[in-house]
């Protein structure tokens, strides 16, 4: 159901090199926040310090970029106690979720995809939303995507609305690739707005409103 954004002029063709996202929150956050980017071999993981000489660690998955910049997202939104705790404290359904869980889900992934669609664009890539529910429904996954698209807008029209580390990150990946908000704005717009305009034709009766936890 959903399918890739891109723009031929604003998108690299570059190879993906999730090394430069290890460098760049680095830079950022190993000192101020004692916390580490990690390639894993294995599926996504937040592993907390062990101690007060360990480090914390976002665990992306098999050393894909998309992975990094999905658990970086959710790593911007945890809150400080939920960055004590593995996983931020929460258990993660598997693909194959009911109805029910299905929508929990996507009331809580609504905000870490839609900054992690802000962080794609600034790296000069193109983004998918995902349900990750291959048994889901297609009109509550067009309902899902609808979301995280108009806030990513929002986001990108007042760049305050991402939470302060995450607005960091999305500053120093503007720099990094030489992709300054400006350049590519209005266009990146233009792309998600027509994107939404089918959604919205396609599936005019579903909806899934936005579940922000306090963390």
């Amino acid at each position: 159901m959903s399918q890739s954004l891109s723009v031929d002029r604003v998108i690299s063709t570059a190879p993906a090199d999730y090394t430069v996202l290890i460098d760049v929150f680095g830079a950022l956050f190993a000192k101020t926040e004692n916390t580490l980017l990690v390639a894993g071999s294995d599926e996504p993981f937040y592993q907390a310090a062990r101690s007060s000489d360990d480090c914390h660690q976002v665990i992306f998955a098999h050393g894909f970029f998309n992975s990094a910049l999905h658990e970086v997202a959710h790593w911007c939104i945890a809150g400080l106690k939920r960055r004590q705790k593995d996983d931020y404290g929460y258990w993660y359904a598997p693909d194959g979720r009911n109805t029910e869980q299905q929508r929990q889900f996507e009331r809580v992934e609504i905000r870490p995809q839609a900054l992690e669609q802000c962080f794609t664009w600034a790296c000069g890539r193109s983004f998918m939303v995902s349900a990750d529910n291959l048994s889901g429904e297609p009109g509550s996954t067009a309902s899902f995507e609808r979301a995280v698209h108009e806030l990513t807008l929002r986001m990108l029209d007042d760049v305050t609305l991402m939470p302060p580390r995450g607005r960091q990150f999305f500053d120093a990946l503007c720099e990094q690739y030489h992709r300054p908000l400006a350049a590519w704005h209005d266009q990146i717009k233009q792309t998600i707005r027509t994107r939404l305009q089918f959604l919205q034709q396609a599936f005019p009766d579903y909806s899934v409103s936005e579940e922000i936890e306090e963390l």
